[in-house]
């Protein structure tokens, strides 16, 4: 048998481990960069806070128009700066709306109230949808820190953003 050659003690070399100084103060000055302007956006839960109270909203005067065709009767949306009620007329030809409407889960009256400083830019004018879903006025609410309007359509009572 033939005796095998000795490595070259060059190959048993290995490179240093590690991070260099340069490669540190690179990631330390990407970090820095995202703290300052990206994490304040992760830790803001105004900006999810409104846009659920736009969801809520919507969710409510589709459910109201529902309720509507449903019972046959009128169903009527009130307004404030912060928040919106159901009430529906307690007899299917009357007009006046005197109960409460209950929401799904059983609560009465059905209100949406905004938890944050989101407001109605403009507080709607109260109106109702008729036993036929159509809407007495067309509507288009806009919310504070929401991009996009809440858009009621009168023929059809169709409710969209």
């Amino acid at each position: 048998m033939s005796k095998r050659p000795e490595p070259h003690p060059a190959c048993f070399t290995f490179p240093p481990a590690g991070f260099t100084l340069v490669e540190l103060v690179v990631v330390l000055m990407i970090v820095g960069i995202l703290a300052v302007a990206a994490m304040p956006r992760f830790f803001d839960q105004n900006a999810f806070k409104n846009r659920g109270f736009s969801d809520q909203t919507l969710s409510a005067l589709r459910y109201a128009q529902k309720a509507a065709i449903a019972q046959r009767r009128d169903v009527c949306v009130s307004f404030t700066g912060t928040s919106l009620t159901l009430s529906t007329a307690s007899a299917p030809d009357s007009s006046a709306c005197d109960t409460p409407l209950a929401s799904p889960a059983g609560g009465s009256p059905f209100t949406v109230t905004s938890t944050t400083n989101a407001t109605y830019t403009t507080v709607p004018t109260a109106f109702y949808f008729d036993a036929l879903g159509q809407a007495s006025t067309g509507q288009t609410i806009g919310i504070t820190g929401v991009a996009g309007n809440i858009v009621i359509e009168q023929e059809t009572g169709y409710v969209h953003t």
